[in-house]
This record gives structure tokens, C-alpha cells and sequence, in this order.
């Protein structure tokens, strides 16, 4: 005879587990992005990483191969609405909080600890602003905390087999955004100065190393083959004053402004815990690592969000920090307090990241509470709104302006003729809108289109978007304006712009080609 099992018990300690929990905070952070990620429109670089998709290569100008492809899969998979693009980078979010509700949980925090940590990852500004639409910025912490949470598991006693998942993780991670070279010459230098040297005495630890080389070298192979373009960017950004440069007190101040002026401190504390204190003695590599990270993108004159991806590690050992003062009996009053103070903290902020606000009702609360303008990362003038919504809309419009000059050439005109975009943003935006209004695909000088050509246009015919006159009647016989494109809310140099239409390329375009190179 049978004997029937009553699984509600267990499954009622399951779904209220330690684990359960964290999943979700993971899944509010989740569902957060899918109810605002269709917001506004298209990001800049959105339409760039959607015209990299379709030229797929191991390297690009300005950036690591990965995002390109994650574009393609995610268009090829899920089409092209807003949401499509953004559904992986909502992903990634979550994957950042339950890595940190794994990591304050393998340092030894308890609930509570492990609650406050998640919830600060999901007030942050700059997790809120970069989780909600398609970049490797999105991704980037996934990898650093993967590698974080490894190590911590190592450190605990797990098999050192896990050096292997470290590599895959490090080596992905390069892939992603070359930045990851930081975090871990800081890891790697965390490791060396403190006892916990000794793991790396394990023949895992360097067939890991040789993992991440491997995973990376078909990149590497890209660049010395092509002279080093991305070296080459780099030193023209730093020649160029188009980034905003911080002293190192001001770059420290910026690490307070975009994780939340209420959330920094519990970071703060986490540092404190892994230098300082006798529980993080074992951990002291991490903390050693955020250090000598900082220092490299304050000497290397890094943006401010660059250091973004370190801080779920920071933020698990703070939050139990908190936790252990806020159980002695005359301070359990903390543990709501600091919970609302987060909370209503986090609602104060996020119009700022996340377009939770139709853009006029933004420009309105802006003008009240102006938290964006200390948050510049480029030295470009500011428009009504600031440039990480400026930088969604408009777009389309561009393509529907640039086709009505298109659409006033006979069809032999139109077989010849080029779209020429200032730089990606507006070259992409043809890309991607111009099949809806029958436009031909663009070409630019700027970043990785440079790479890709003048797609054998010869230049008898060209459609210029922005410039000036004169200097376009030294390159054609015949320049004339078709139009001009009017946007409100963008960035100021995308409103007002003309549409020109040109004829008769002085010279050949392979001669033109080289002279419209813009690698900054």
C-alpha cells in the first residue's frame, strides 16, 4: 500500500527560503525593466550595436565583439521593438542582484543582510540607467561579480576546479568590455598581497588564466591585425577634451552621486569590512581590489561609471555590517528605517535613470531636483533633457526627414545614391529606420563604419546629413539644402540640422575615403 507524501511543508520552506527571497528581489529588478524599458525611444549606441550586429567581426573601432552579437540574437530571435533589444540587458539586471544576494549569503550575512544588499543594488541610479537599455555596460557587472563570487567560493573551501568557470568568466568578460582587464589586474594584485596567494599556487588557477586568454585572443588577433584601432580611439579621446576629467576627489564624489547618496555609505562600510575588520580578514583581497581598481581609473582618467561594476561586492559585506549593529536590542529600530530611507531615496532618483516620467513631466521635476547636470560624462552642451534621454529620441524622425530628400531623386538617382551620417548615431538611425521609408543603408568616417567603407558608392550623388555649405562645396560641384531636422529634446547638435544634397564628387571616393576617418 502507498503512502501519500505531503510535499506542503516543504514546499512552503522552499518558497520562503534565503534563496527564494533573493530571487525575488531578482524578479522585481526584472519585471522594474519590463514595465520602462519600452519607454522614450531608441538609445544612440542602441542603433550603433544593431548596425554592428550585421557586421559581425571580432573586434570593433570602439568597442569588444560581444555586444554586436548579443544585438544579432536579439533581433534575430525577438525582432526589433524596444523591449526585444532591452530584454537581456533587464536580464542581466537581475542576474546582478541574485549575484549579490549569493555573495552577501557566502559571506556569511543572514536574511536581512542579504535583503538590504539586493535593494540597494536596485536603488542604485547608475544600475537602474544602464540595466533598461541595450549596452555592454549591462553586462559588464555580471562578469566582475561572477569572477568575485568564485573567488569567495574558492576562499570558503569549494574546489579549486572552479578557476575554471573564472577563466570562462574573465576571458566572456573581455569579450564584453576591455575593462574587465582592470578588474582583474585589481584581483589578481588583491590576491597576490594578501595570504590568500597560496590559491594561486593551483594548477587550476593558471589553466583558468589560459581559458580567459584563449576566449580573448580571437580579439586580441583582430587588433594587431588592424594596427590597433582601439588604442588609436583612446588616444584620440584623451587628445581631444571630449570627456569629462575629474581630480580624484571628484571622481570619488561621482562614485557617491551614481550609486545614491544613501547607498554609498553602505558600500563604504563593506570596504571598512574587508580592510579592517577580524570577519573580513579572509575576503582582505577584494577590498584590496576595489582599491588598486579605483586608482587605475582615476590615474587612467576613466568615466565615472566605469568603476560601477565592482560595487555589488562592496555592498554585500556593508549590508552586513549594518546587520550586525542593527540586532543589538536598543538599535533594532535601524533596520526599517534604513529600508524606508532606501526606499523613498530610490523614488527621489530614478526619474533621473528611468523613464518613468513622460518627457515633459521629466523636464518639469528636473528643474526642481537638477541631480543629472552632476553627472556629465562628455564635455558637450546640454540640451533640455539630459543626454541619456536625449540620446533616445529623435531618431527615426532623422530617417523620415533624410527620405523625403530621397524620395524627390528619379530611381536612377536613387540606385546611386549615398547617405552620409555625421557620426554613428545618425548613420545607424538610417540602418535601422530606413528600410520603413526605402532608404538605402548610410555610410560615415565615424568609429567602425569608417571600417566598413563607402559600400561602392563612387559619390556622383550623395544625401549629407549636418555640416556646413561651404565646406561641402570644396568636395562636390553642387551642394544644395533639402531640408533640415528639427528636434526639441535632443542633443543640441542633432536639432536643427540640415539635409543636404550634393553631386558631383570632386575626386574619387576612394581618395575621399580616408580624409572623413573620426575615431573619437
Amino acid at each position: 500500500m502507498k503512502t501519500r507524501v505531503n510535499n506542503k511543508p516543504s514546499l512552503k520552506k522552499a518558497l520562503t527560503s534565503d534563496i527564494a527571497v533573493i530571487f525575488y528581489f531578482a524578479l522585481f529588478k526584472l519585471l522594474l525593466h519590463f514595465a520602462f524599458n519600452g519607454r522614450y525611444g531608441y538609445f544612440r549606441d542602441e542603433l550603433y550595436y544593431a548596425a554592428c550586429g550585421e557586421h559581425l567581426d571580432w573586434g570593433f573601432v570602439d568597442h569588444a565583439p560581444m555586444i554586436a552579437f548579443v544585438a544579432r540574437v536579439s533581433r534575430a530571435l525577438m525582432g526589433d521593438s524596444l523591449f526585444a533589444l532591452r530584454f537581456l540587458p533587464a536580464v542581466a539586471g537581475a542576474l546582478k542582484v541574485l549575484l549579490t544576494g549569493l555573495i552577501t549569503r557566502e559571506l556569511g550575512g543572514r536574511r536581512f543582510a542579504q535583503s538590504l544588499a539586493c535593494l540597494s543594488v536596485i536603488v542604485a541610479p547608475i544600475y537602474l540607467g544602464i540595466d533598461n537599455f541595450l549596452s555592454m555596460n549591462a553586462f559588464e557587472p555580471v562578469f566582475w561579480m561572477g569572477c568575485a563570487y568564485i573567488v569567495i567560493l574558492i576562499i570558503n573551501g569549494r574546489s579549486e576546479k572552479l578557476w575554471l568557470l573564472f577563466g570562462l568568466l574573465a576571458g566572456l568578460g573581455l569579450m564584453n568590455k576591455h575593462s574587465m582587464l582592470f578588474f582583474g589586474f585589481g584581483l589578481v594584485a588583491g590576491l597576490l598581497l594578501t595570504p590568500v596567494r597560496r590559491l594561486m599556487l593551483s594548477k587550476w588557477f593558471w589553466i583558468g588564466g589560459l581559458i580567459a586568454f584563449v576566449v580573448f585572443l580571437p580579439n586580441l588577433i583582430w587588433e594587431i591585425n588592424r594596427d590597433w584601432p582601439t588604442l588609436e580611439l583612446l588616444r584620440n579621446v584623451a587628445n581631444s577634451n571630449k570627456n569629462v576629467v575629474l581630480s580624484p576627489l571628484g571622481f570619488l564624489g561621482q562614485q557617491a552621486l551614481i550609486m545614491h547618496p544613501f547607498v554609498f555609505p553602505i558600500c563604504l562600510a563593506g570596504l571598512s569590512y574587508y580592510l579592517f575588520t577580524k570577519m573580513g580578514r579572509s575576503y582582505r583581497s577584494l577590498g584590496i581590489a576595489y582599491v588598486i581598481t579605483l586608482i587605475l581609473f582615476i590615474v587612467f582618467e576613466g568615466k565615472h561609471y566605469y568603476l560601477a561594476p565592482i560595487y555589488p561586492m562592496l555592498l554585500a559585506p556593508g549590508a552586513i555590517f549594518i546587520q550586525s549593529v542593527a540586532e543589538k536590542p536598543r538599535l533594532r529600530w535601524m533596520k526599517p528605517a534604513i529600508v524606508t530611507i532606501l526606499v523613498i531615496g530610490g523614488l527621489i532618483t530614478a526619474p533621473f535613470v528611468l523613464p518613468v516620467l513622460p518627457i515633459e513631466a521629466y523636464i518639469k521635476y528636473a528643474a526642481v531636483l537638477p541631480l543629472a547636470e552632476g553627472a556629465k560624462t562628455e564635455n558637450n552642451r546640454q540640451g533640455k533633457v539630459q543626454q541619456q534621454y536625449a540620446d533616445m529620441l529623435g531618431w527615426e524622425n532623422q530617417a523620415a526627414t533624410v527620405a523625403r530628400v530621397f524620395e524627390r531623386l528619379s530611381p536612377e538617382e536613387k540606385s546611386k545614391c549615398a547617405i552620409f551620417g555625421q557620426n554613428y548615431g545618425e548613420a545607424a538611425a538610417i540602418d535601422f529606420f530606413g528600410p520603413r521609408y526605402g532608404l538605402p543603408k548610410a555610410i560615415s568616417g565615424h568609429q567602425s563604419y569608417f571600417l566598413w567603407g563607402p559600400r561602392d558608392y563612387t559619390g556622383e550623388i550623395m544625401i549629407v546629413i549636418g555640416d556646413n555649405q561651404k565646406k561641402l562645396e570644396t568636395l562636390f560641384e553642387h551642394v544644395e539644402q533639402g531640408e533640415t531636422i528639427r528636434c526639441e529634446y535632443c542633443m543640441p547638435y542633432e536639432d536643427d540640422l540640415p539635409v543636404w544634397l550634393c553631386r558631383g564628387l570632386k575626386m574619387p571616393m576612394s581618395e575621399l575615403w580616408p580624409r572623413v576617418k573620426v575615431w573619437r
